[in-house]
């Protein structure tokens, strides 16, 4: 007997150092798979630091041991959330802007595309401070200072007015070691945006950007633009004149009503969806940004003052809001509900943007002065606006998760739940292919292999609120 005991003491101890061990391991979990739009059930999702070590049918993995254990049992584990739209700025209040850094992780997003401001070395050292791990954050892919002309309206941005400017700007944010580069065309001369997209293009930057009216967008496509930011600029694609109105635009011999007008009056469907399948093919893809257009067409409609979203923005943020609310207070009805009438023809483009092959991504505008645009909660917004105006909850999902890390050539380090896979995932309540609104339901945050429970996210939640309230104070 005494022997038969040792046998099996030895034997438990050897079944037990032969485990192998990991940092934290998800058991009995639904892995949610937006490429194929399927639930994988009952896995066992294993990390190592930061990365993805294994994904195991659950019966597979008793033979590992987790520092850390999760029940995954009745959950849906997503990849982390992407916002490719986002904008950090107002440089008298950079403080304002830090704390939107934890309030991105609270609401799911692992990853945000800043598309430029006027605070973009802060924002670069936070970027660097994130991913050395100095720093609890969401890993931020950023323009730096965005390409304009001179005189540009916005603070911040790099002007330039000849081709030699052009390359020392270039050679400057290549300095700064930024992610891609960023075009607007408020007082950028037409030939110098086409120049400059083309000279990014070539150092091998992907480009973003808005579209000059002297444009077209075959024009902006070909010379390497990879997304057009906003999806209302493709209006210009819906009517056979859409050389006439650029050169009309462009020579000041068109009103920008009258363009509206025109265009309007002869939409085609027909030969938009032939232009977006030309863009696609050329590769360029849209962030349709539905959001803050829907925000600002039914601000009477939709009152957000009231909203609790607001306790964990400071008061200079808020602020911002107001300069839009303040441009339309004296609008007529007629105004208003041409404000609606366009939107709607805008978003209702999204059936022909989805059936011409065109990459969508999801992006939001959230950040300073873009009205109630609310970062970390707008990016589920955003996708519900996908959904309702054409996209199923697969396709809006596709949109953050998997193609927002293509736009960067990422796609082998995200997109998907896999072995090698970097370890930031969602764990939510509910399935979000059935109802894109479970994005919300989250229990559990995984960033860079870290475990941020529910109530570790509800305390960051509290902080943001209690920093929040006490700057309140301050500026009382």
């Amino acid at each position: 007997m005494k022997y038969l005991k040792t046998i099996l003491a030895a034997s438990i101890l050897f079944s037990c150092q032969s485990k192998t061990e990991v940092d934290l391991i998800i058991d009995q979990v639904n892995i949610v798979d937006v490429k194929n739009g399927e639930v994988i059930p009952n896995q066992a999702v294993l990390i190592q630091a930061d990365t993805i070590f294994q994904v195991l049918a659950q019966e597979k993995a008793e033979n590992y041991q987790g520092i850390e254990r999760v029940n995954g049992q009745g959950k849906f584990l997503l990849p982390g959330l992407w916002d490719s739209h986002v904008h950090f700025g107002g440089a008298e209040y950079v403080d304002e802007n830090e704390q939107l850094l934890p309030l991105y992780l609270s609401f799911g997003v692992t990853t945000v595309r800043d598309a430029a401001g006027d605070i973009s070395l802060e924002v670069l050292k936070w970027r660097d401070e994130i991913n050395q791990g100095k720093r609890l954050g969401p890993k931020i892919l950023t323009s730096g200072p965005k390409l304009e002309g001179i005189n540009s309206i916005w603070p911040g941005d790099l002007e330039i007015g000849t081709e030699e400017e052009l390359k020392l700007a270039l050679d400057s944010l290549e300095k700064l070691k930024v992610d891609f580069i960023k075009i607007t065309d408020n007082t950028l001369k037409p030939e110098l945006f086409l120049e400059a997209v083309k000279r990014a293009h070539e150092r091998g930057w992907s480009v973003s950007g808005h579209i000059p009216a002297a444009l077209t967008i075959d024009q902006v496509s070909k010379a390497g633009q990879k997304t057009v930011e906003h999806l209302s600029y493709l209006m210009r694609m819906t009517t056979p004149f859409e050389e006439e109105i650029s050169l009309g635009l462009g020579s000041g011999t068109m009103s920008g009503q009258d363009a509206t007008k025109l265009q309007r009056e002869t939409r085609d469907d027909s030969l938009a969806l032939e232009k977006f399948r030309l863009l696609a093919a050329q590769g360029t893809g849209v962030v349709p940004t539905l959001l803050i257009s829907s925000n600002i067409a039914y601000l009477e409609e939709d009152n957000f003052k009231e909203d609790t979203i607001l306790n964990y923005l400071g008061p200079k943020l808020k602020e911002s809001y107001q300069w839009r609310i303040n441009r339309m207070a004296n609008e007529s009805p007629e105004d208003k509900q041409a404000r609606k009438d366009n939107f709607e023809r805008v978003a209702n483009l999204i059936p022909l943007v989805k059936e011409s092959g065109m990459k969508i991504y999801a992006g939001t505008d959230a950040g300073y002065l873009n009205t109630y645009d609310f970062p970390g909660l707008a990016i589920h917004f955003e996708l519900q606006k996908l959904v309702k105006y054409g996209l199923t909850p697969r396709e809006a999902l596709e949109a953050s998760i998997i193609n927002g890390p293509e736009y960067f050539g990422m796609d082998e380090q995200y997109g998907s739940i896999e072995q090698g896979k970097k370890a930031n995932l969602l764990l939510l309540n509910s399935n979000p292919l059935e109802n894109i609104e479970a994005t919300l339901t989250i229990q559990s945050l995984i960033l860079n292999g870290k475990l941020l429970d529910r109530e570790k996210i509800d305390s960051m939640l509290a902080d943001i609120k209690a920093w929040v309230s006490e700057k309140e104070q301050q500026e009382k």
